[in-house]
């Protein structure tokens, strides 16, 4: 049977490490010829409880020191993030110096072209709107074509996601492909797309952070941690990440059949999905009794308006990535974000939506996802201005949504920063030197 293994981190999380890597020692050596080895961390961003804890890091940097390893450490942060900056900030950059390990920025590397192999999307037109291609960076390219020789090791975190279901193993690649391809067709496809990634690489091992967990989706507002951040006290490791991802949405209370990517990639073949065939050590998963609610909480401003259409609405885009942003920011910056606009999402609006906005008072908003765009986007405009009104393009881009929620809540970047104008600048500078594809609000 496929091995995971559950490790308790309350008797110390280097502890718990070794004990994974020894068990998976068992079947199989760690190092390939080469002894180098390049880990995939979760550094979306550097919001708390968001990443990879840098303790857990650490502790996997020095186990494969001790054994002989070439150590790098990678990632592509999200859009509307540098990682170079995401870096900086969240003690990743910290670690890799005491350890010696190698910064890998995937978003200042030159890549490659892949093809997505899943289903393509309805919603395509004459406009282009859906991309069927992805291009990869480098290092990743370098992993695939050398799995004889390279190891790979992924380090996502325990988060439930509110638009795939969880954020773990498989999920965690998306940081493989460039900002400029996530955003399109980034609705219901997404989660045959995230199996797309993963056929192309998969990890030789996966280890989950569990020492915390996130309920109600993956960017808890540090306001509401106490709602939505749940101490879990472990570390969830095996060699299928798959069977991974399937224990580990089984500590939320989850199955295969509420995580559509895990569902995809298991009828794919490509790991043990099914719970009764793994053979989970070091904890009893009838411990875990709860199940948590995947979703954002409906909790947001009473004076931002929220328009749905009724034909059409992608919570994997442009229903979700707003209303997480603009919830984020209403709660983390209470002192300054300003309410008194409107988010119009999806498809399907009644006709009269200029007259029933103008009625209540808004007359500033933000149009999220070509749907919405292409419905009613020229109306506003016409009506409201160029000034008040912006568009979030493709399946909702997470960079200009962010750059309008911003503008529209009177608020600016610096306020998201825990940096000087100087500091921020200068690592912006630097990424953008080593050229960055990343898409940010700036």
């Amino acid at each position: 049977m496929t091995e995971v293994i559950i490790c308790d981190t309350k008797s110390g999380i280097e502890t718990a490490v070794n004990s994974i890597f020894k068990s998976l020692e068992k079947s199989g050596t760690i190092l390939k010829d080469s002894k180098e080895v390049y880990i995939k961390v979760n550094g979306i961003d550097f919001q708390k409880h968001s990443y990879t804890s840098p303790e857990v890091l650490k502790a996997v940097i020095e186990y494969l020191n001790n054994i002989g390893a070439d150590v790098h450490v990678m990632e592509n942060s999200t859009q509307a993030n540098m990682t170079r900056l995401v870096f900086a900030i969240n003690g990743f950059k910290d670690v890799c110096e005491e350890t010696g390990a190698k910064i890998i920025f995937l978003d200042e590397e030159e890549t490659e072209t892949f093809q997505f192999k899943g289903k393509p999307s309805v919603a395509e037109n004459s406009k282009g709107y859906i991309l069927k291609t992805f291009r990869l960076p480098k290092t990743v390219i370098k992993i695939m074509e050398n799995r004889d020789s390279v190891t790979y090791i992924n380090l996502p975190k325990l988060k439930t996601h509110s638009m795939a279901g969880v954020t773990l193993g498989i999920k965690n690649q998306w940081g493989f492909p460039q900002h400029a391809d996530r955003g399109k067709d980034h609705n219901y496809n997404l989660h045959s797309k995230l199996v797309d990634v993963y056929e192309y690489i998969k990890p030789d091992i996966c280890i989950i952070d569990g020492i915390e967990g996130t309920i109600h989706g993956h960017y808890p507002p540090t306001a509401w941690e106490d709602r939505l951040v749940k101490k879990f006290d472990i570390l969830i490791g095996g060699r299928d990440t798959l069977a991974v991802d399937v224990v580990g949405a089984r500590i939320f209370g989850l199955t295969i059949d509420d995580v559509p990517h895990l569902k995809i990639a298991f009828k794919r073949g490509l790991g043990e999905g099914d719970l009764s065939k793994i053979k989970v050590t070091g904890k009893n998963l009838e411990e875990y009794k709860e199940k948590y609610d995947t979703n954002i909480l409906q909790e947001f401003p009473e004076d931002i308006k929220i328009i749905k259409g009724k034909e059409l609405l992608c919570k994997e885009g442009c229903e979700n990535n707003p209303l997480m942003t603009m919830q984020l920011f209403a709660n983390d910056h209470k002192d300054k974000f300003k309410g008194g606009w409107f988010i119009v999402m999806g498809k399907g609006h009644d006709e009269n939506i200029v007259e029933q906005l103008k009625k209540e008072g808004y007359t500033k908003g933000l149009v999220a996802g070509f749907c919405a765009i292409d419905e009613v986007g020229d109306k506003l405009l016409k009506e409201f201005g160029k000034r008040k009104v912006f568009f979030s393009g493709d399946c909702n881009n997470l960079a200009e949504t962010v750059r309008a929620i911003l503008k529209l809540a009177k608020m600016t970047v610096l306020d998201l920063v825990p940096l000087s104008n100087d500091e921020l600048m200068s690592l912006i500078n630097e990424a953008q030197k080593h050229g960055s594809t990343a898409l940010t609000p700036l």
